[in-house]
């Protein structure tokens, strides 16, 4: 089954930009993954294809109209029925990688980016639009940061990575960051590539890449680490220390 992308949008000419090359733009030349983006002006009513609206109760900037964010929803539902929608707002609940597998399992969603001050926040209540962030940022609008979640889905699609099991530590995948890869040359610069992995010892090597997941994510991100373990991460002088790399 093919995993359609549909992107509501008022700049279409910015898709599939980066997903049209590499992995994802062979995925899509292959039928794995379809990619739809729509003007959302196509659902205005007046004759300027007027899309925003100034503030209630005043302020800066603009906001994008309910009544047409509405249509343009209603649309792409109709088209894929069985798809979320998904907005891209600094609002919405940060974007995980166990998110991102629930949504390449299914058949596809449906990606409606932002501009300007952002959404009338009466669509998300009246056409069920989950929000979702991708940082605490503040982006020109949520084209960016559709391509960054539909990249992310596209990938874990079957076949797209090649093997089977590419995907498998990558950093998230165990809610752990991934541990440190090193290649040829073994040495530059003065710098070595960890003896344990020229050990051809695969028993060691898996020990110390598991080490090194851990401490890397204990030490660089402890909200993970926390979430991970259930432990909160403590220190009693609150400096860092090093991972060795043995």
């Amino acid at each position: 089954m093919t995993f359609a992308a549909t992107v509501l949008t008022l700049y279409p000419e910015m898709f599939p930009g980066p997903l049209g090359v590499s992995l994802a733009g062979r995925a899509m030349r292959e039928g794995t993954w379809a990619m739809d983006a729509v003007q959302i002006r196509d659902f205005a009513a007046d004759k300027h294809k007027t899309v925003d609206d100034t503030p209630a109760g005043g302020g800066a900037g603009m906001v994008l109209r309910v009544d047409v964010l509405a249509k343009a929803i209603d649309h792409a539902r109709a088209n894929h029925p069985g798809c979320p929608v998904i907005a891209m707002t600094p609002r919405g609940k940060p974007l995980s990688q166990e998110r991102v597998r629930k949504l390449a399992d299914g058949p596809g969603v449906i990606v409606l980016c932002g501009r300007f001050e952002g959404f009338d926040e009466r669509i998300f209540e009246g056409r069920e639009v989950e929000e979702v962030s991708v940082g605490d940022i503040v982006l020109s609008g949520g084209e960016c940061a559709a391509l960054m979640l539909l990249d992310a889905c596209i990938r874990l699609l079957p076949g797209v990575m090649g093997a089977a099991s590419s995907g498998h530590e990558e950093s998230f995948e165990n809610g752990l960051l991934e541990y440190p890869h090193y290649t040829r040359p073994q040495e530059w610069e003065g710098r070595l590539i960890p003896e344990v992995l020229r050990s051809g010892d695969h028993g060691k090597i898996a020990e110390w890449r598991k080490r090194r997941s851990e401490g890397d994510t204990r030490l660089r991100r402890p909200d993970l680490w926390e979430r991970h373990t259930g432990v909160r991460v403590q220190s009693a002088s609150g400096a860092r220390h090093e991972v060795q790399d043995d």
